[in-house]
């Protein structure tokens, strides 16, 4: 798949979000001929897509956040892009580049050792960052080090929201914070374990049930050859929250952890 253009788009956004606000008049009219959309986005492509929600709620109704950001960089990250950014700047890109982006967005067990060889994704990672022209990376990152805290408008956001994290990404606690400050009737974090914040690459399976169910929200299943009355607890949009649990369903899927809130 060329990705390219997809990175072509994200940067495109981060031109027009250089304030972090979206006032693009192409935009604003393709946003005109749309009907409502579901988002999925990871790490700065969901911040990306939390901020169009938070900009255009009528537009958005649905968000599949992975490694989701949040809040503006911490010292630690702001430093971290910054060393990426100087060697990127004066040395393209180079090993030490690769294995700093793969360690923030890989986990050990992906990462592999002397006597586990590194995962597929891991690979297909570094061909894709060898092709990458490093001023695109360059300005990506200055781009999201630059990012504003959007934390206070999250508890107005209505939009049903459903949440993945790896338990050894780096984006963890912010994707915990995040959880914290939205709705808690449309909203569930689920965490995978022993991956990290590349959910879709490392273990996409794990997000398959709370996927279908959270899809179901949305009359997106299968019809079933009997009908369910509206009002039935099976209909999908009364499915409660606590379902998106394995355990509660009695399937074994130990790579998933699931954090919901309930109302009391």
């Amino acid at each position: 798949m060329n990705w390219e253009p997809l990175l072509s788009a994200l940067l495109s956004l981060c031109f027009l979000l250089k304030t972090w606000q979206i006032k693009s008049l192409k935009f604003l009219t393709f946003l005109g001929n749309c009907v409502r959309m579901l988002c999925m986005g990871v790490t700065a492509g969901a911040y990306i897509l939390t901020l169009f929600a938070l900009n255009y709620r009528q537009r958005v109704l649905g968000l599949v956040l992975i490694s989701p950001l949040c809040k503006a960089p911490s010292w630690t990250e702001w430093l971290c892009n910054k060393v990426i950014s100087n060697l990127l700047y004066f040395y393209g890109m180079c090993s030490v580049v690769k294995e700093l982006l793969i360690l923030r967005y890989f986990s050990k067990d992906a990462r592999g050792s002397a006597q586990v060889p590194e995962s597929d994704a891991v690979r297909a990672c570094r061909r894709l960052l060898d092709e990458r022209q490093s001023p695109n990376v360059w300005r990506f990152l200055e781009a999201i080090n630059g990012r504003p805290d959007i934390t206070d408008g999250l508890i107005s956001l209505q939009c049903r929201s459903l949440i993945f994290v790896g338990e050894n990404s780096s984006f963890h606690s912010e994707a915990v914070h995040m959880t914290s400050k939205l709705d808690r009737r449309v909203s569930a974090l689920v965490e995978v374990q022993s991956c990290g914040s590349m959910v879709t690459e490392e273990n996409p399976h794990a997000m398959l049930i709370p996927m279908e169910y959270f899809l179901m929200g949305y009359w997106f299943y299968k019809p079933s050859k009997f009908t369910i009355s509206p009002r039935s607890p099976l209909s999908p949009t009364c499915i409660s929250p606590e379902l998106l649990s394995p355990e509660s369903m009695g399937l074994k899927l130990k790579p998933i952890k699931t954090r919901v809130s309930l109302e009391v």
